[in-house]
């Protein structure tokens, strides 16, 4: 099965009435089959399963090729829950241009907490091998990266540590299932936030985490049901509505975002534009070997300081605001709003400037929105 068809038709829970599109089931409780086999019909409390929530935690792990998912209430509760696989004294690495709120978990909560984190950047292969240490348990990548959009070699990682023991997690809300399997490349576990591609309307939250062996099902499985920050039912629903859309929806926004990312190029405002899909980024040939896409999410630096401010007040089309993913374009500046929390020498060292501008291009006709950013450029 294709996965456009996948998307669709991946996985089938087989309704008593025949409906085609799962049900949303409220009950947070539900009737015991016997004394001998209380759990018989497979749902005993909705915090440790249920029927809506079951059913789109495997169609993403279906998407991903994976063993076994779990849905969560939002990104960061799946990527918090993720790292609790790890014990007091492990080392991670970390790629070093990573979503501001995973290095804030990351450095506020868990290093208290006994992990360490070596922050790198993990398209050095040989940088990934000088950073290995005797304690170094897991590798914890995005790939491309956010904001930066640095792409890593998902199967050269898995190379580099061959013989270890050492999780690579992935955080692949970027690309989505449609466009990059990391589980096929190397992966262990492949972490999304829902509430970007996957729902693709802005009107949920979710996290999603799956695993890509058996022997991390048990041990994930209860420590989605111990912490609890499971997705409710109704949100469920609008995530299995909105992959239903997901192939078509990314096709159009990496088509708009690859003809925007050429004009960007040509404009004289413009200093820098950094996409995977343009020939010259230097992560162009890995991403055309890992991936079935580039996907639809552009930076781009200003020449100067008003001209970035123009873009966020002016557009009309173009909703200055955060988050990413949905139908409609959206436009940040990172050094403001997503990683705030860094301390400004490492924003700058980094390249996120005030002057860097993160693009989520929708599925809008892309005229459209060249000429809202032609006329907020002025």
């Amino acid at each position: 099965m294709k996965i456009d068809t996948a998307c669709i038709h991946g996985y089938k829970r087989r309704e008593p009435t025949g409906g085609i599109s799962v049900p949303i089931y409220l009950a947070s409780t539900y009737r015991h089959g016997s004394d001998e086999s209380p759990d018989a019909t497979n749902y005993v409390y909705s915090r440790i399963q249920n029927p809506t929530r079951e059913t789109a935690e495997k169609v993403v792990a279906a998407l991903e090729g994976g063993v076994e998912g779990y849905a969560f209430s939002t990104g960061m509760a799946a990527i918090a829950t993720v790292m609790e696989l790890f014990e007091p004294g492990d080392h991670i690495i970390a790629t070093q241009d990573l979503y501001g709120g995973a290095i804030r978990l990351f450095r506020t909560v868990l290093e208290k907490r006994g992990l360490e984190f070596t922050f790198i950047d993990t398209g050095d292969i040989d940088a990934i091998k000088a950073a290995l240490r005797p304690n170094t348990k897991g590798i914890y990548l995005e790939t491309p990266t956010n904001p930066m959009m640095d792409i890593t070699d998902i199967s050269a990682v898995k190379a580099a540590i061959t013989g270890r023991d050492i999780l690579i997690v992935i955080d692949n809300t970027f690309l989505t299932p449609y466009f990059m399997n990391p589980l096929a490349l190397g992966a262990d576990i492949v972490i999304h936030s829902g509430t970007k591609y996957l729902g693709g309307h802005s009107d949920t939250t979710a996290g999603f985490a799956v695993v890509g062996s058996q022997d991390l099902v048990e041990k994930l499985r209860g420590l989605h049901v111990s912490i609890g920050a499971c997705l409710s039912p109704f949100d469920s629903f609008l995530i299995l509505r909105g992959i239903k859309t997901l192939a078509l929806r990314m096709e159009k926004a990496q088509e708009n975002a690859l003809a925007l990312a050429r004009w960007l190029e040509g404009h004289p405002k413009i200093s820098k534009v950094y996409y995977p899909g343009l020939p010259g980024h230097k992560g162009h040939e890995i991403m055309n070997k890992q991936c079935r896409g580039y996907g639809a999410m552009i930076s781009f630096e200003t020449d100067c300081v008003e001209t970035a401010h123009n873009i966020l007040q002016r557009t009309q089309l173009i909703a200055y605001a955060e988050s990413l993913g949905c139908v409609n374009s959206l436009i940040t500046i990172p050094a403001l709003c997503t990683h705030e929390d860094l301390p400004e020498e490492e924003r700058l060292a980094r390249g996120i400037t005030d002057r860097l501008l993160r693009f989520s291009v929708g599925i809008e006709n892309v005229q459209d929105l060249i000429e809202d950013l032609r006329q907020a450029m002025g």
